[in-house]
């Protein structure tokens, strides 16, 4: 093999104004793919996209911030990206295919994590003058070749397999969220149903009536971040966004804002508060267990409390098949991130039967979702045996430590 730094493969390149041409993204799992061929990516495209990058087929575009999980690929499509993403030419001497997998192994991914600057992960970026330091070994072009050609053979039946994971996935998924829909609306109670004044509600049981949020919960946004609040005298944790997942609250990523004693009430969270995201994916949410101890919340997030009988875990669940039925996407406006406003929040109405009533169908979704956790948490150590398998088998393809030459499919 033999062997050059990236600076003399590559030769970034910055060409704007391209707004005819489809937006492109970049994903880890997927390489360069059209934004609107995933439905996963949650955040909008801009209005004002002159500033985007062309991409031209052939091209290695790499997302600065995410390089280092695996965020780079060679292109097979012509369109624009983010001006954040680093868009570069490919020398002739590379093989485009191999080139791809080469970029994308686990050696090449602990480069980009070495090389990559900044205080933590989630700020870590990585740049072309540290890019352009990484050495790569080259075998020839007909032996890079051979190797592309095995790898496409090998990782089709690895992404085939994974594919009917993610799908058994998406059924369940979909089935729940129907479930859910139904028992919210108390359609499987077997009660006389009417209707509720509500589209995307349609028919309610009898004894279930529907009222405003506002009606039943206390709603409050967070506090708002700004560069002055991320130091003083009184630092605590908070939550934001990204911190909050369905029926489940992240905290292994926690920053700090400055909350004063006077405004420790206000903004403090206690056991049993849900959180609503405003943004990114409008509804999502889970309730606040109190195992973090001591934390605060940002304005992206609304807290709810109960003011009378109603339970937050029922409101979640409502939250739940709202967004199923793309209540909150049909009531986003079309800025940059869609956002379920307080007012919004507050004025949507929900079917509230009984407490006692709440409580059993809660029971019983709670149910439910344990045994599709369960589900899912096999489903995902499957999938990530598959891609542990995919990445041992690239990386080992790349660096010559297995001889592709007389692998099924590949001629030589």
């Amino acid at each position: 093999m033999t062997g050059t730094r990236l600076r003399y493969l590559l030769r970034p390149r910055e060409v704007g104004d391209r707004t005819n041409l489809q937006v492109l993204s970049v994903y880890r799992d997927h390489g360069v793919v059209p934004k609107v061929s995933r439905s996963d990516n949650f955040n909008k495209t801009p209005e004002d996209i002159t500033r985007y990058q062309e991409v031209r087929v052939g091209d290695l575009v790499v997302n600065k911030m995410k390089a280092w999980q695996g965020s780079v690929g060679i292109s097979t499509h012509h369109g624009i990206v983010s001006p954040d993403y680093l868009v570069c030419s490919v020398n002739l001497v590379t093989h485009s295919r191999f080139f791809h997998y080469l970029l994308r192994s686990a050696p090449l991914a602990a480069e980009f994590g070495a090389r990559s600057k900044g205080i933590r992960p989630a700020q870590w970026r990585l740049y072309w003058e540290d890019l352009a330091e990484i050495y790569v070994a080259l075998p020839p072009l007909e032996e890079q070749r051979r190797i592309a050609d095995f790898l496409d053979a090998e990782t089709v039946q690895i992404d085939q397999l994974a594919q009917s994971r993610d799908k058994q996935l998406e059924v369940v998924a979909e089935h729940d969220a129907a479930e859910t829909y139904d028992m919210i609306r108390g359609a499987t109670l077997g009660a006389p149903m009417h209707v509720s004044g509500s589209d995307w509600l349609g028919l309610i049981a009898d004894g279930f009536r529907t009222a405003a949020v506002s009606h039943e919960f206390e709603v409050a946004l967070g506090k708002m971040l700004n560069p002055g609040r991320t130091q003083g005298e009184h630092l605590r944790p908070y939550l934001r966004n990204t911190n909050v997942q369905w029926d489940r609250i992240d905290t292994s990523d926690l920053l700090l804002m400055d909350f004063p004693p006077e405004e420790r009430i206000r903004y403090q969270l206690r056991p049993g508060d849900l959180l609503v995201c405003e943004g990114g994916e409008p509804g999502r949410a889970a309730v606040w267990d109190g195992s973090a101890g001591e934390i605060y919340y940002q304005k992206a997030l609304h807290r709810i409390r109960p003011r009378g009988t109603s339970s937050v875990r029922w409101l979640y669940y409502c939250l739940r098949a709202a967004t199923y039925m793309n209540v909150f996407a049909v009531q986003g406006n079309t800025t940059t991130i869609a956002h379920l406003t307080g007012e919004q929040l507050k004025a949507q109405r929900f079917p509230f039967p009984d407490r006692a009533i709440q409580d059993k169908l809660v029971s019983m979704l709670d149910e439910r979702a344990h045994g599709r956790r369960a589900f899912q948490a096999a489903i995902d150590r499957q999938l990530a045996l598959l891609a542990e398998r995919r990445q041992a088998l690239i990386t080992a393809a790349v660096t010559g430590q297995i001889d592709v030459t007389t692998a099924r499919g590949v001629s030589a």
